[in-house]
């Protein structure tokens, strides 16, 4: 996705790129990491960043570089001959974090199920997955990231559970296999976000945190009872039914 993301922004076919992971063959030399470099290397990062900052706030102000800048509390004044813009700064935050998270993923899933009221176990049917993808560059890749995201979500729910002394390898620490994961319906929910690459938002999180909840909303529809430990075991889950017919 980067290399199409560059290609487009480049506009050059993606067949021209080639993405190369981390080589010392290729990689520019920055040299070692030592005291004398400190002065040099982070203090001209901080010059940059300082005229980077300069030149901004003379921008905004519609000025030359040959303005004055000061700060008193929470204003800037910039001076240019005989006059003088003031810019104010209370409405900014105090810790200069602004707005880390600039966009929020959006997913919603369905989970059809069957449980069997006498083992406790579960079978999968199908999961319908929507999700918010702002704008889908590689479809492919967006549908193979959100079934990846529910064989998480699944191993999550119903398999995944360690326990110190008996579940120390994947003999006994169950994860999902191709059987366990049943068809998935994708349905891209499109609209560009203005802060993203071409309009594109992240998929990563967002795609296994809802798959657990709708399977357990899922066994409680079938079953009536509500699990509220993961993941849900046919023991847990045969407790849970034995608990509500004892209390009848």
């Amino acid at each position: 996705v980067i290399s199409q993301i560059c290609a487009d922004a480049l506009g050059l076919p993606l067949q021209k790129f080639r993405l190369k992971c981390a080589d010392t063959a290729i990689t520019p030399d920055a040299g070692k990491t030592s005291a004398s470099r400190q002065t040099f290397v982070t203090g001209k990062a901080a010059e940059k960043a300082g005229r980077a900052l300069r030149e901004k706030i003379l921008r905004f102000a519609n000025v030359s570089d040959r303005a004055t800048i000061a700060l008193d509390g929470f204003s800037i004044f910039i001076r240019e001959g005989d006059a003088t813009r003031r810019v104010d700064l209370s409405e900014l935050k105090a810790k200069g974090q602004g707005k880390p998270y600039a966009v929020y993923g959006y997913g919603a899933q369905i989970a059809e199920l069957e449980v069997d009221l006498k083992l406790g176990t579960v079978r999968l049917i199908r999961i319908t997955a929507a999700h918010d993808v702002g704008k889908a560059i590689n479809p492919v890749l967006v549908e193979g990231q959100i079934e990846g995201g529910i064989a998480q979500g699944i191993g999550m729910a119903l398999m995944e559970e360690y326990i110190p002394g008996r579940t120390e390898n994947l003999h006994d620490y169950l994860i999902p296999t191709i059987g366990d994961v049943p068809p998935v319906e994708h349905i891209l929910v499109e609209v560009p976000d203005p802060e993203g690459p071409f309009g594109a938002k992240g998929l990563g999180e967002h795609v296994l945190i809802p798959t657990a909840p709708a399977i357990l909303n899922a066994v409680r529809h079938a079953t009536g009872v509500l699990v509220t430990k993961v993941p849900a075991t046919p023991s847990r889950i045969l407790a849970a039914i034995r608990d509500k017919e004892a209390r009848r």
